[in-house]
């Protein structure tokens, strides 16, 4: 849940989801589920004469488990937010029954 969290703070900003099968595509996120399906409008592809067909597309729905990276700038991204939500998801907010046992607390 944190990815999806965190990939719905960028709605609205420009990234560049590379797919499994290498056609990299630029556009604006307008919406991601918690699949990590991803909407993106007003699209570009990296290497246009690789993949003529994609000239004329201006929005796209990507299914999430073709998707290799996803890169967006650094100004996009609070780190020290990411990495306190990281260390809180470490728990998961669940004990394991041992840790139950012997009475820990979260």
């Amino acid at each position: 849940m944190l990815i999806f969290s965190f990939f719905k703070t960028l709605t609205d900003q420009v990234i560049t989801v590379e797919l499994k099968n290498d056609l990299s595509i630029t556009g604006t996120l307008k919406s991601v589920d918690q699949f990590l399906n991803i909407r993106l409008d007003g699209i570009s592809v990296e290497n246009p004469e690789r993949h003529p067909h994609m000239m004329a597309v201006k929005n796209c729905f990507i299914r999430g488990s073709v998707v290799r990276y996803v890169k967006m700038q650094a100004r996009s991204v609070d780190t020290n937010l990411l990495e306190d939500a990281t260390r809180r998801g470490e728990l998961g907010g669940h004990l394991s029954p041992s840790d139950q046992c012997r009475g820990l607390k979260m």
